[in-house]
């Protein structure tokens, strides 16, 4: 809670035992489909069992208690989303994520809620393929909200999204009324092995160019209820002043979203001015990436309910709607869970 208010975080990620995914090792390895364990005897591969995915979301719910987070969407880890598999393989990989995530949320329904993988294609005529995982996570399950990666592939060879490919999703989302969470996913570029964990390249660089396409677009015309959240506030900033032609001379408040996910202390204060209170949304990614500790405060980096509460240029309004009124705004069922 903060000052009363529960604090909704719009950036999390499914929390698994590690041995979990070993089907996904099974699927590729085989090149075969197989159908999702969840629900049968054993609820996962190599002996995986409901105590044990029970453990792992216990844990990640203590995580969140200790850093003052009342309710998480969690969806699929997006290095782990894998959009350059076979395509046959995608719409199985996709179904058990959904399914260990739904889980997730069932063991606790006050503290999480769900945001659908979809097998993205990026060389398919358009993403049609995804709207039955989609009606079936917000159904069947009660999604709140879905993941979509800029470009799957991981090759730059998926249309930008502002680009027809993404109209069929686009108009379904908007007629379900759940947002899409725009997160960058793994990056095949042969330039970046030489960074460690160099996905998070690709993540900055594929969010910042779909904010540039969404914004620069015909898409919020097109679907004027369409709601987008860019992750990791956006991925980079612009660096021009508002009026210049570079910038989309329009008004965008009510469409495209970011989160609050940057560690670093400057990106994140230039991040809220540069996008605006009423576009800035709570979101951690706790716990992922955020584990580093920062040595004046002996908190891990992603601890931001005291970061963003210790910026003086926010008034007490600000941080309310950043933490509380915002979320639940975007992604209205948040502000009906009680953490």
């Amino acid at each position: 809670m903060y000052n009363g208010v529960p604090v909704l975080d719009v950036h999390g990620h499914v929390s698994v035992p590690f041995a979990a995914n070993s089907l996904l090792m099974l699927m590729m390895g085989s090149n075969t489909p197989m159908d999702s364990p969840i629900g049968q005897p054993k609820a996962g591969p190599a002996g995986v069992s409901v105590e044990d995915f029970h453990a792992a979301a216990a844990g990640h719910a203590r995580y969140m208690d200790e850093r003052n987070i009342d309710v998480q969407v969690i969806g699929p880890r997006p290095f782990l989303m894998m959009g350059w598999m076979e395509p046959h393989l995608l719409p199985s990989w996709a179904r058990y994520v959904n399914d260990m995530i739904h889980q997730q949320c069932q063991m606790f329904p006050d503290r999480f809620l769900g945001a659908a993988m979809l097998p993205q294609v990026s060389d398919a005529p358009d993403l049609s393929n995804c709207i039955g995982e989609l009606d079936r996570c917000v159904r069947d399950y009660g999604f709140a909200a879905a993941y979509v990666s800029p470009d799957p592939a991981g090759r730059r060879t998926t249309p930008g999204m502002h680009e027809p490919y993404w109209f069929p999703l686009y108009a379904r989302a908007q007629e379900l009324g759940v947002p899409l969470i725009v997160h960058g996913t793994n990056s095949l570029d042969p330039r970046y092995r030489v960074v460690p964990h160099n996905y998070q390249l690709g993540f900055l660089t594929e969010q910042y160019l779909a904010g540039q396409f969404l914004a620069h677009g015909d898409v919020f015309s097109r679907f004027p209820e369409l709601r987008v959240i860019i992750c990791h506030c956006g991925g980079a900033l612009d660096r021009f002043i508002p009026t210049d032609h570079h910038i989309a001379q329009k008004d965008l408040s009510g469409n495209l979203f970011y989160d609050t996910c940057g560690y670093d202390l400057i990106f994140l204060e230039a991040a809220i001015k540069q996008r605006g209170v009423p576009r800035m949304l709570f979101g951690t990614e706790a716990p992922g990436s955020g584990r580093a500790v920062r040595p004046e405060t002996g908190r891990t980096s992603d601890d931001l309910v005291p970061v963003i509460d210790s910026f003086e240029f926010l008034s007490p309004e600000d941080k309310l709607a950043i933490f509380n009124a915002n979320p639940a705004r975007v992604i209205p069922a948040l502000g009906k869970v009680k953490g």
